[in-house]
């Protein structure tokens, strides 16, 4: 094991700190750099997840190709899901408010054409918007715009 890398992740913050909601921030960038900064020690910071605008009606992150790759040098589909997963449920959970978190109950990717270098970058928008259930469609794309993944996913909207 090395001690190193153990010693370099920060803890989480206590259980009972008092987050500011996304939804409270003047502009959709600066709920992003506040994501930002709660996402370093989840799944989000380890695949190197970006957000860059965060709102109820859309949802914005970016993802290095680098380190997301399968062997062969491609970006991984399963990383497109967890990018996919992570935009939809932030978005969900801004339509179900304070209180409330969103679980994805069902996910499904459609993969386009390959990434190999540079970022690829997804933006979550709502289908549909119920008070138990929201779902959202997530359009992923290559630095050139081009489409990589298009992805929908379900959340069940539930009491914290």
């Amino acid at each position: 094991m090395n001690d190193d890398a153990t010693e370099s992740v920060p803890p989480p913050p206590a259980k009972d700190a008092q987050l500011q909601w996304p939804g409270e921030f003047a502009s959709g960038e600066e709920a992003a750099a506040a994501m930002n900064a709660l996402t370093d020690r989840t799944l989000d910071g380890k695949m190197g997840i970006r957000y860059t605008y965060v709102a109820a009606d859309r949802l914005e992150a970016s993802m290095p190709v680098a380190g997301n790759t399968q062997p062969f040098g491609l970006l991984h589909g399963g990383a497109s899901g967890v990018l996919a997963e992570s935009v939809g449920s932030l978005a969900a959970s801004l339509h179900a408010g304070a209180g409330l978190i969103a679980m994805g109950i069902e996910l499904s990717c459609s993969h386009h054409r390959s990434a190999t270098t540079g970022e690829v970058h997804a933006s979550a928008t709502p289908l549909s918007l119920g008070r138990t259930l929201a779902t959202y469609e997530i359009r992923i794309t290559d630095d050139s715009a081009r489409p990589v993944c298009t992805a929908r996913l379900t959340c069940l909207l539930r009491d914290v």
